[in-house]
């Protein structure tokens, strides 16, 4: 509840700066101090030692599980202003609105990580995605960007439309919209599997449905890498990481309890989608040109080994989440930084990086190292204890096999993004880079080699 409040006060005081203050450099430093404020309350909640006392009614249900998720969103999203708030206030004119909406944003994933009611699971989506519509569209002047903007709006309704429907049939079927225990229609005779009625199963069935558009798992991914493309890529870095892993800890959450209905159906149907997903994003990577688009396809690939903490559901899947979770944002908030520096974003335009600027291509390696799965890099755990979670269940060791041949294949085209910066000869043109902005990437890619090395030091204050 800490997170909830603090992040919605700081998103209106983010508002009120934007009339009071006329420097727009001073504003990242307000949001800054805002998020290391809400990162204080978050883990002062988590620990026990003070929290915000309201009666949700049980409609919001806080874990340590959620609470370390949170503590981890709201971490990637300082470390995402303090390397990109100066890109944040070049892109329009409204920067400190930007910010509001970033805290808005950051409200919606808090609500997510300790909703106990399909209610408040829709409430935290919107509040989390409608924010989100706007920042797409932040940059006026860019056709793409406004295309962008309608096409994730539209998608984003028609999304919220399935989901509601879900939501209305499963509380039609079961006359409660809680998560913890469903209740079936049909009591199963002792020894047999449970039995559900067509209302409940059509509901989690289009539940699952709004949820894999939400975190862009195929078949459902398709606005993907035009709404990525298209949007400010200051914007993108942080729709492809804290707001992609909120969807997944709710998508968790969710169906932890529900799928016990589908029976052996939910394993066929989380198959198709898992390989369906690691398939397009992989393959698709790996014919383009432009590197923003090539992330947005590599994101989605991403979202494949995501999705065996839902195929698992144990406490390696737990932990897997969590490190993955932290993982990937850094590399890719990484990444996306250096990204921004570039005036051209295709291939060629990282030409020769390693020697105009070593500390941006360095740092653009280790996190495409980290990406790849790559060991001594924190993606290698991540995607270790994805398919260690697997494995654990005694079933679906061929999708362990599959998901391997995938990341060789993402292994070929993060690659060649290092090749260019290394082994091609070129210029790269980049904008204004200052020793700051080259400390946070320093101080990002020695986290990304830490985790790696050591993923206890993340872990251990799960259960401590």
């Amino acid at each position: 509840m800490n997170a909830i409040i603090v992040s919605a006060l700081l998103g209106v005081v983010m508002m009120f700066s934007g009339i009071l203050l006329k420097n727009k450099s001073s504003l990242k430093y307000i949001a800054i101090g805002g998020l290391l404020l809400l990162l204080i309350a978050n883990l002062f909640q988590t620990y026990g030692v003070y929290t915000i006392v309201v009666n949700s009614h049980d409609l919001l249900r806080f874990q340590k599980f959620g609470l370390f998720f949170n503590s981890i969103a709201i971490s990637a999203t300082l470390i995402y202003v303090i390397l990109s708030g100066k890109d944040i206030e070049n892109v329009g004119n409204y920067p400190a609105e930007y910010f509001a909406l970033i805290f808005f944003v950051l409200c919606g994933v808090s609500i997510l990580c300790g909703f106990n009611s399909l209610l408040m699971l829709f409430l935290g989506i919107e509040i989390l995605s409608i924010p989100l519509y706007i920042l797409t569209g932040a940059d006026k002047r860019n056709l793409k960007s406004n295309e962008a903007s309608l096409k994730y709006f539209l998608m984003g309704a028609f999304t919220a439309g399935i989901m509601l429907m879900g939501i209305a049939l499963i509380y039609g079927a079961t006359g409660s919209f809680g998560i913890t225990s469903p209740v079936f229609i049909n009591t199963p005779t002792p020894g047999s599997a449970p039995k559900a009625s067509f209302l409940e199963i059509a509901g989690v069935l289009l539940l699952f449905v709004a949820m894999c558009f939400k975190v862009s798992a195929a078949p459902f991914h398709f606005w993907t890498p035009d709404v990525y493309d298209g949007a400010p890529s200051v914007f993108t870095s942080f729709m492809a990481t804290v707001v992609k892993a909120a969807g997944f800890f709710a998508f968790i959450r969710l169906l932890e309890g529900q799928t016990a209905i589908l029976g052996p159906t939910w394993k066929i149907l989380l198959s198709f989608v898992i390989i369906s997903t690691l398939l397009i994003g992989n393959i698709t990577a790996v014919f383009q040109q432009s590197v923003k688009r090539m992330l947005a396809y590599s994101s989605i690939a991403q979202a494949g080994f995501m999705l065996f903490a839902l195929y698992s559901f144990n406490e390696v899947a737990k932990e897997g989440i969590l490190l993955y979770a932290a993982a990937y944002s850094l590399a890719t908030i990484g990444i996306f930084a250096v990204l921004i520096k570039l005036k051209d974003y295709t291939l060629d335009g990282f030409n020769g990086l390693a020697k105009t600027e070593p500390v941006l291509a360095l740092t653009a390696t280790i996190c495409l190292l980290s990406l790849s799965g790559i060991p001594l890099t924190a993606g290698f755990f991540a995607k270790y204890y994805m398919l260690a979670s697997v494995v654990k269940t005694g079933t679906g060791l061929w999708l362990v096999i599959v998901a391997v041949l995938f990341a060789a294949v993402s292994v070929y085209y993060y690659f060649r993004v290092i090749q260019a910066m290394y082994f091609r000869e070129g210029v790269s043109e980049t904008t204004e880079i200052t020793s700051g902005f080259k400390a946070g990437l320093i101080f990002v890619a020695a986290l990304i080699v830490l985790i790696g090395v050591l993923p206890s030091l993340l872990l251990n204050y799960f259960y401590f």
